[in-house]
């Protein structure tokens, strides 16, 4: 990945919802989500749109993910204005950030 660090995080201080993330840990390791919550200082919601859908998001420990710095503003935006997002709006989001 040209010019798309990972980070490791210990907290969910620096990261925010849209942001994208790849599983270090567990059986979807290696696969990149998109956070569509925070929940906490340690956790977070994950999806794909594919095995992980929006209505059955993964809570999954911060420590666990290797942190893009690449934002989806059009999936911050939606989410933050209540508006639903849909699983294939994830999946096309990935798709043009060439990450899935």
């Amino acid at each position: 990945m040209k010019g798309k660090e990972v980070n490791s995080m210990d907290t969910t201080r620096d990261v925010t919802i849209g942001q994208l993330v790849k599983s270090k840990a567990g059986r979807d390791k290696d696969r990149v989500f998109i956070i569509i919550a925070i929940i906490d200082e340690q956790y977070v919601l994950i999806a794909d749109g594919d095995l992980r859908k929006i209505d059955n998001a993964k809570k999954k420990k911060i420590r666990h993910l290797a942190v893009y710095n690449v934002i989806s503003h059009e999936i911050e935006k939606k989410i933050m204005l209540n508006e639903k997002v849909s699983n294939l709006v994830l999946r096309r989001e990935l798709e043009k950030l060439g990450l899935n």
